[in-house]
Formats: C-alpha cells, structure tokens, sequence
C-alpha cells in the first residue's frame, strides 16, 4: 500500500520528513479547503499519515499523541456528527478555526484531521505534537 504524509505547514514537512524519511510528504496548507484541494486526486487506498501541531489545553507544549478519534468541533450546536476511528488514544477535535478555549479535556484541537478522514481515506493515522495551550501566542512562538 503507497503512504503519504500529509502536513499543513513547512515546519511541520521538515519535522515529517526527520521522523518518517522514506515516505513522500506532501504539504497542503491549512484548513478544510487546502486539504481537500490537495488530496482529491490521491487514491483513496493510500495509507494516509498526518503529522502536525495541534492546540491542547491538557497536555504539555512539546507532547507526542497518536490520534485514536477524531470529530469535527462545534462547540454552539448540538447534532450528530461522524466521528472517525484511528489507531492511538487521544481525541482530536477539528475546527474551521483556531480553538482559543474549550471544556473538552484530554484532546488536542487541529484544522485538518477530520477533513482528511472525511474523504474516504481507507487508512488513516494521525501524529499530532502540541504547540500551544489554546493561546495564539504560544503557537506563534513555536511557528
């Protein structure tokens, strides 16, 4: 099975590329229209290995997760919604926006994750390294 790693951000291609150097890193640019844009081309049995920073009000700057669910994150409405199983153990919530503050606990917010499950990928997995405690700055600082 052909894999791919897909990032949103140059520094997150370099970190991508020091982690998993035999596999092609494609960078999309942020959010749901960049992801889509980039990825409705690749086939779908693609094992598809999205590494990225990710927001976390729980975990530390610097902690490692592997993403075992993830869910688009709407925190005003409440209506059912996919959510998509991977591998690891944490919940990743994915926003149109950047996640300032939040009641979930335990999870790590992106832009991406949800996107990319929602096309159809077959296989997914999800390495997300938190940058910022739902602070603007702090991701700046990292960024």
């Amino acid at each position: 099975m052909k894999q791919l790693i897909v990032v949103a951000e140059s520094k997150e291609k370099r970190m991508a590329e020091e982690m998993m150097p035999e596999i092609p890193v494609l960078e999309c640019g942020v959010g749901a229209l960049n992801i889509m844009q980039s990825l409705r081309a690749v086939p779908l049995d693609t094992e598809i290995i999205n590494i990225g920073y990710a927001g976390s009000a729980d975990y530390p700057i610097g902690t490692k997760v592997e993403i075992g669910e993830c869910r688009l994150y709407h925190p005003n409405v409440n209506y059912p919604e996919p959510v998509f199983h991977l591998q690891g153990n944490t919940r990743c919530f994915t926003n149109t926006d950047f996640v300032l503050q939040s009641n979930e606990t335990d999870c790590v917010f992106d832009m991406e994750l949800a996107f990319i499950c929602a096309m159809g990928f077959k296989q997914v997995r999800s390495i997300k390294i938190v940058s910022d405690n739902l602070s603007l700055h702090q991701y700046h600082q990292v960024n």
